[in-house]
């Protein structure tokens, strides 16, 4: 029974993002009824679910941290496209859209995510224990990416507005890079160490010896299916775009509140396979996954912006204003608090899921 199970647990994680995005395929483009919105949400949560589900399964199968950094880098890249892709449509909002999806996944990432995985490890072993040193290590490379893309643009003189000029810009491109380079590097070769789970006495977890890892045909399947997840994901959340901004429109909410609502569907396959590790006990595979995403985030949407303003017209503005910017200093610096002890209560989990409200709140009434 349990095999039979399986089985047929197997072929819906496979059949679903083939299905997802021939759906994608035949509505791309196209002003969807009410009824095609329904289906296509349920297909959209259906590939998110599929696409965790096949993430695990190369995770167990390459081991972590490599398991976390494809899922993030996975998703990323897929994101970049989208947003390069909304931005070659033009519109008054082109100009800020990189923006605004790169601090939206910023704040989601290292608030919600991390601070839901912390509630979530604290209440089941009491404290939530993780690598002090690899969190560290991440932490500082979403600041330094955060401060030099997101802040340095309101105080150059250059250019007016909250943007670079092209040399500056090209700067911040390959600071991205090789800081994004840097770490991977740091975190899947010199210093792997440091970003495996830990035990509650400390202890480094090399090895899950609970199941036997996949076959390599099985997890380079599962690289494919995760792929057309990601894509299906990606391209049904921008589909049914358009219903939710008609409903953020008529609920007189900013428009900004729609870039949320896209961030939080886009990264829906991270939230639950972080959350899924922190259940198990694995807080360092959620944090890596939290704030891996959020550094591929900007490690990868900028350079990608920056060889896209080429040929786009108009502004590209990424300098946050006012508000954002202390949300961000609040974040670093309660993020700089939660990593330096190397374990966590839900006290510190609550105070990140804070700012992601407050965040959230003042989307909605700024």
């Amino acid at each position: 029974m349990i095999a039979r199970l399986r089985a047929a647990l197997l072929h819906w994680t496979g059949a679903v993002p083939v299905l997802a995005v021939v759906l994608l395929a035949l509505t791309w483009g196209a002003t969807l009824p009410v009824a095609l919105v329904v289906l296509v949400s349920c297909f959209l949560a259906a590939a998110v679910l599929a696409a965790v589900h096949h993430a695990e399964v190369i995770a167990h199968r390459v081991g972590e941290p490599f398991g976390s950094l494809v899922l993030a880098v996975a998703v990323t890249i897929i994101e970049v496209a989208l947003i390069v892709t909304l931005m070659a449509d033009g519109g008054d909002k082109a100009a800020s859209l990189a923006r605004d999806t790169v601090f939206a996944a910023v704040m989601i990432t290292c608030n919600g995510i991390v601070g839901l995985c912390l509630l979530v490890g604290a209440l089941k072993r009491g404290v939530a224990v993780f690598n002090a040193e690899g969190t560290g290590a991440a932490l500082a490379t979403v600041a330094t990416l955060s401060g030099l893309s997101l802040v340095l643009p309101n105080f150059t003189t250059t250019t007016p507005g909250p943007r670079f000029s092209t040399p500056q810009l090209v700067f911040a491109a390959i600071a991205a890079l090789v800081l994004y380079g840097m770490f991977v590097t740091t975190q899947t070769l010199r210093h792997r160490d440091y970003f495996l789970p830990v035990t509650s006495s400390g202890e480094v977890i090399d090895a899950e010896d609970h199941a036997r890892p996949p076959s390599r045909r099985a997890a380079l399947t599962s690289l494919g299916l995760l792929a057309l997840a990601l894509i299906a994901v990606v391209g049904l959340a921008k589909g049914v775009s358009p219903a939710i901004e008609s409903g953020v429109a008529a609920a007189g909410l900013p428009s900004s509140v729609v870039g949320i609502v896209i961030a939080l569907l886009v990264l829906l396959p991270e939230t639950i396979a972080a959350v899924r590790a922190a259940r198990r006990d694995r807080v360092q595979t959620s944090l890596n996954l939290g704030l891996g995403s959020a550094m591929a985030s900007i490690g990868l949407t900028i350079p990608a912006v920056a060889v896209a303003s080429v040929w786009l017209a108009g502004p590209l503005y990424l300098g946050l204003g006012a508000t954002h910017m202390v949300l961000l200093a609040l974040t670093v610096m309660v993020g700089t608090l939660t990593v330096i002890p190397g374990r966590a209560t839900p006290l510190q989990g609550g105070v990140h899921l804070a700012l992601l409200a407050a965040y959230i709140v003042l989307a909605v009434s700024p």
